[in-house]
Parts: C-alpha cells; structure tokens; sequence
C-alpha cells in the first residue's frame, strides 16, 4: 500500500483516527499533572487541501468536508468540539461557523496535539523522510514543548519510553508501504508496553487485506495486554477486497470513557462518512482488564 498522505489528508480514515486522539488528549488534560505525547509517524503536521494532491483525490469532501455539512445532535457536537477547534485552528476566521465555507487546510495529528495540550505538556515528532520532515518542522513552529526527531518510530519508542511523565499517549500511525507492517506493529506495541505499561498506545491500521487483519488482531489479543480495546470503522456494509473501504484502531488502557464515547461518536459519523448509506462502526475489547 503506497499512502503519501497529502492525497488523503481529511479523509474518512483522518476524521476516524483524530476523533479518537482528541477525546484522549481531553481525557488527559482533565488532571493538572503533565503529560507526554510520542507520534511516532508524524508526517507533515499541515495539509493543503486546496493542493493539486488533495485536489486529485478529493477525498476530504468525504471526511472532514462531509463532517462540517452535517448537523449532530448536541451532545455528538460537544464529544466533536476539541477536534474541530483544532481543525478550526489552522483555517482563517470564516463568517461561516462550521468552517465548511472557507476550509483550506486540515491538520495532521502533531498539530492536533499542540492544540489540545496544556503549556506542562511535551510532545516528540518523529519523521524520518526528510521533506515531509522540513514541512512537519515548519508546521510545529517554534513550540518549547515540541521536538521534531529524525529517529526510526521504532528506535524512538526504545529510547523514550516510559516518560519522564510517567503518563500519556503513544499514537502509531504507519504508512504502510513495506511488507510485514502488520507484524510490525504488533511487535512494536508489545514490547513497548513491556516498557512502559501503564501509558495509553493508539494504532491506526487500514483495513484492505482482511486476512492480514485478521492476523494482526490474533496477534495482539494472543499477546495478553490487558485493557486492549478495538475499533473498526467500515464505508459500507460490505468490505471490498483489495480497496480501502475501511481502518481500525488498537488502543491500549484507554480512557474509562473513551468506548462508550466511541460508540456514540462513531455510530453517529457512520452514516455521515458512509459510500453506500450503511457504514457501521464496531468498538468492543480483545482483552479485558485483569
């Protein structure tokens, strides 16, 4: 799978992914003590979609794009709200509240964290592709809480964990262009959380290849980390082999709101994200707590 992600950028698989980093980071910042956030696959911070890539693909009009059109219910727009004022953030001030007039740019994560967290908190970037590593640098500023690492996301998770903090979240967001990246990722995650095993870790994946899901999932849930939550968000009813109509999340010690917030939030976009009218969003847990 080739994802040079400046021609995806908020599309389905964004808003899916960055509504669950949001309610975390909120979660987070309900307690004074500082925090640690880890990207571990950064990209570049910052997305034109006015670009000739977003523009080729058009794929936000599905995301973000089909977001702002919608009208939610009160309490979905307030569980919304962090995400999109960060998303509000990076856009110029419009006469239009929802921003679906003017919208220009979509954040990546890294700047969706650096607008949700607090002045004690820190934040470590890695990118290793030297452009997109220029263009993430650029995009965080001159942030005293931010570094932008050149370090492998792997290495990155050896050397900085656990955190001084002593909590916070690890986001894993692989591109995905190299065979055995499912593998990857579940051998990343596990012996991160032999490091550091009370933070929360967040993995994104594209559903495509259904049988290498369905091998990573085993993996992890043969693994035993207790407080293992899984998320799977589909485009339609029914998946397309070989065509991304789909991603998931893998998330460890989550929040104890963060399911049934994802229940209601991802039910809700369901219909709003869907191709065919019948997208179905499923979070239950491969390992409970022990």
């Amino acid at each position: 799978m080739n994802y040079r992600h400046a021609f995806h950028a908020g599309n389905f698989a964004d808003v899916v992914k960055h509504v669950v980093l949001a309610r975390i980071l909120a979660y987070l910042g309900r307690k004074h003590a500082p925090y640690r956030v880890i990207d571990t696959h950064a990209g570049a911070g910052l997305y034109d979609l006015q670009g000739d890539e977003a523009r080729r693909t058009g794929e936000w009009e599905g995301g973000i794009g089909a977001v702002l059109r919608h009208s939610f219910a009160p309490d979905i727009a307030a569980l919304l709200a962090p995400w999109l004022e960060a998303v509000r953030a990076v856009n110029p001030p419009a006469e239009d509240a929802t921003l679906a007039a003017d919208l220009r740019h979509y954040p990546g994560s890294p700047l969706i964290a650096q607008a949700l967290t607090r002045p004690q908190d820190r934040l470590l970037f890695c990118e290793t592709v030297a452009g997109v590593r220029d263009a993430l640098a650029e995009s965080v500023g001159r942030d005293a809480r931010a570094k932008v690492l050149v370090t492998d996301a792997w290495q990155a998770l050896h050397a900085y964990l656990p955190p001084k903090e002593r909590r916070g979240l690890v986001l894993v967001d692989p591109p995905f262009e190299e065979p055995g990246e499912f593998h990857r990722l579940a051998q990343g995650l596990i012996e991160a959380h032999r490091r550091w095993s009370t933070g929360i870790y967040a993995l994104w994946y594209p559903i495509k290849d259904v049988r290498a899901v369905d091998a990573f999932r085993r993996e992890i849930e043969r693994a035993g980390i207790p407080k293992t939550l899984s998320v799977q968000f589909d485009l339609r009813a029914v998946r397309q082999a070989d065509t991304m109509t789909g991603c998931g999340m893998i998330i460890v010690n989550p929040p104890f709101t963060l399911a049934e917030e994802l229940r209601a939030l991802l039910g809700a976009l369901a219909p709003v994200l869907a191709t065919d009218g019948t997208g179905r969003a499923r979070v239950g847990w491969l390992t409970p707590e022990r």
